[in-house]
């Protein structure tokens, strides 16, 4: 089978609703994303946090230069249709990771290949900033924890969807409504709310809003960043059923980024825990849950026991 190649010219016709490709059935056993060794640090660094093994894997602070490395040699891959999760307590650098991979963050170091991109080869780090938005709204989706980072509350929930529309080269109004009502439909959004602001919503139906604005050009990729936290309980509920739901329609890989075991142990097939900016213990989320090997991972599932 030929590998998809996506190249930024085959946008110009509309399409209708989910209508598209099957993202599962396209790579087979290739990864959909490939990370290797990515590197974050907030500070200027200096010889010993710069060496590869000056730091403790207990401290992400250097007591030298004091550099906050947020990332350190986070490598890791995801394959189509697979829901990955990423789970740490607070400052172990989960959700620096996937913002660095949406563009928001910039990264010191490390590679990442996106199977889906034409340039297969090329490190998506150093594409254009022309390129990277490309790749930004035709090949990935994200859901912020604070919908106001990913939503504009004053604006209509199909105007929201219409934006990322647009910033894919869609032109047609009527295309553009039609999806904007199927997208809110599938994330249960009552179509008789669809003009109404995101600031009139509750925060489990903002959560919803940007979920459908984050699949609107049907993404391989979606990146999820604990968007259950603050939620209440039957709400969280109902927000991870619909996440679960989507992807099994559609075939899109994730990255969920959680504090929460429980939340992984629902969503995610593989799971990957951070400590201090690093990757210490990644596999299958039953074995991870069951069988944990690192003695933080231990912890980390005693206490939600």
């Amino acid at each position: 089978m030929e590998h998809l190649q996506i190249n930024i010219n085959d946008f110009d016709d509309e399409l209708s609703p989910f209508d598209g490709i099957d993202h599962t059935l396209t790579w087979k056993d290739e990864p959909l994303l490939k990370v290797r060794r990515l590197n974050k640090k907030y500070g200027s660094g200096c010889m010993l946090c710069e060496s590869e093994h000056g730091m403790s894997e207990k401290v992400n602070r250097c007591p030298n230069c004091a550099t906050v490395w947020a990332m350190r040699n986070v490598s890791f891959d995801l394959y189509p249709g697979e829901i990955l999760g990423i789970v740490g307590e607070s400052g172990s650098g989960k959700s620096t990771l996937v913002k660095s991979l949406y563009f928001d963050e910039v990264v010191d170091q490390g590679e990442a290949y996106l199977q889906a991109y034409e340039k297969q080869d090329t490190n998506i780090f150093e594409l254009s900033n022309q390129q990277k938005r490309f790749v930004r709204n035709h090949l990935m989706g994200m859901v912020y924890q604070n919908p106001l980072l990913g939503l504009r509350m004053n604006v209509s929930s199909s105007g929201n969807i219409a934006e990322k529309l647009l910033a894919a080269d869609h032109r047609h109004v009527g295309f553009m409504r039609a999806r904007a009502s199927e997208l809110l439909n599938q994330v249960e959004i009552p179509i008789s709310r669809m003009d109404e602001a995101p600031k009139r919503f509750s925060g489990g139906m903002q959560q919803r809003v940007q979920i459908s604005k984050a699949l609107a050009n049907r993404p391989p990729l979606l990146l999820l960043d604990e968007v259950t936290t603050g939620l209440d309980l039957s709400v969280q509920a109902k927000v991870l059923d619909l996440i679960r739901r989507l992807q099994r329609q559609l075939g899109v890989a994730m990255l969920v980024v959680s504090h929460d075991l429980g939340v992984i142990r629902m969503l995610a097939d593989r799971t990957m825990v951070m400590r201090n900016g690093r990757v210490i213990e990644q596999g299958m989320t039953d074995q991870i849950l069951e069988d944990p090997q690192h003695a933080y991972t231990q912890l980390l599932v005693h206490s939600l026991l």
